[in-house]
């Protein structure tokens, strides 16, 4: 909250950890392990600029540089928090997989990005069948 100057109407961030056996049983040299932001909306969380200004436009670049005991955030979308969650209140195990699609960043954007979410799909079932 600090790193980032947190307007104090948001909500706090939190932190929820993925399913270490399920994180072991999928992992590779195919993947990258990596700290997932999940922000609370879909839009304007992400930096997309519709037709309203964004609350704090520096937000995502600002999350981009934070550190914290050599962790960094990898990746930045808006299912990962709910899905691990709902999985520790109900006792379930959860891990997020992500198809890396665009970098917002750089702007650089997958030129095929169904193929790139159909690799991890297969790999991901691969991977949880063996």
């Amino acid at each position: 909250m600090h790193h980032t100057n947190w307007f104090e109407a948001k909500s706090s961030p939190y932190v929820v950890k993925g399913d270490a056996q399920l994180m072991e049983k999928l992992a590779s040299n195919k993947t990258h392990k990596g700290f997932t932001a999940t922000n609370v909306g879909f839009y304007g969380p992400q930096g997309r600029v519709l037709r309203l200004a964004l609350q704090d436009k520096d937000l995502n670049d600002k999350l981009a540089s934070f550190n914290f005991e050599g962790k960094s955030i990898t990746n930045l979308e808006m299912e990962t928090a709910g899905i691990y969650g709902l999985s520790k209140l109900l006792g379930h195990r959860a891990l997020s997989m992500n198809a890396i699609i665009a970098n917002r960043a750089t702007g650089e954007f997958s030129k095929n990005p169904t193929e790139t979410v159909n690799r991890l799909i297969e790999y991901t079932l691969n991977k949880i069948v063996e």
